[in-house]
Parts: C-alpha cells; sequence; structure tokens
C-alpha cells in the first residue's frame, strides 16, 4: 500500500511563510514526479509545482518567487517553502506521485497515489 503524508499546513498572516512536507512510503520501486497541487473553495484542483526524479522543477506563473519544491536524496519526500503568502493561496495543498510500484498481484505497474491533504489558510 503506497502512502503519501503531507504536513506543514496551518494558519498564516499574510506574507508570512509556510513549509509542506510529503513523505512517501510502500513499495514503491520509483517515484518518476512527486508534485503539489492545490484546491480552492469552489475552484478545481491546481498544479503548483513538480519535482522530477532527473531534479528538474518547475513552478506555476501564479506562485512563481515564492514557492520552491525541493525534492531530499532518498527522492520520496518532497517539500514546498512557500514564502510571502497570500490570503488567495489559501487552499487544500495535496502531494501526488506517479510512478512505478511492485505488488505481488501485478509486478510492477505504474500508478499515480494521493496524499489526503493539508491545510493551508493564510489571513489578511
Amino acid at each position: 500500500q503506497v502512502q503519501l503524508v503531507e504536513s506543514g499546513g496551518g494558519l498564516v498572516q499574510a506574507g508570512g511563510s509556510l513549509r509542506l512536507s510529503c513523505a512517501a512510503s510502500g513499495p514503491i520501486l520509483s517515484i518518476n514526479f512527486l508534485n503539489w497541487y492545490r484546491q480552492a473553495p469552489g475552484k478545481e484542483r491546481e498544479l503548483v509545482a513538480v519535482s522530477s526524479i532527473g531534479g528538474t522543477t518547475n513552478i506555476t506563473d501564479s506562485v512563481k518567487g515564492r514557492f520552491t519544491i525541493r525534492r531530499d536524496r532518498s527522492w520520496r519526500t518532497v517539500y514546498l517553502q512557500m514564502n510571502s503568502l497570500k490570503p488567495d493561496d489559501t487552499a487544500v495543498y495535496y502531494c501526488k506521485a506517479e510512478g512505478i510500484i511492485y505488488t505481488s498481484d501485478t509486478g510492477p505497474r505504474s500508478g499515480d497515489f494521493w496524499g489526503q491533504g493539508t491545510q493551508v489558510t493564510v489571513s489578511p
């Protein structure tokens, strides 16, 4: 069973910072992408930041210059550093892994896996 556990969310004033963490566990052979998404109330889920196994990262334009994504050397943990937060950044932040897992039933197979989400609230 693959699990993604996010942490680090909370309530912060505008201009403040938070660092989100996402740790993946389970029968994972490789994680090609370990990304962050967010979903604000009444809006669709949107991609915020991408981290590839090759080290490539990408940040969506709306948060570029304020957010950074970093993946640790174990390649199973990814961080989202969020600075200069704005009320518009209020959302539930989700971690998503795209990779290869191994199960005794199927052997290696590709799959997408989501965390449970962590709430980020930015007050004016």
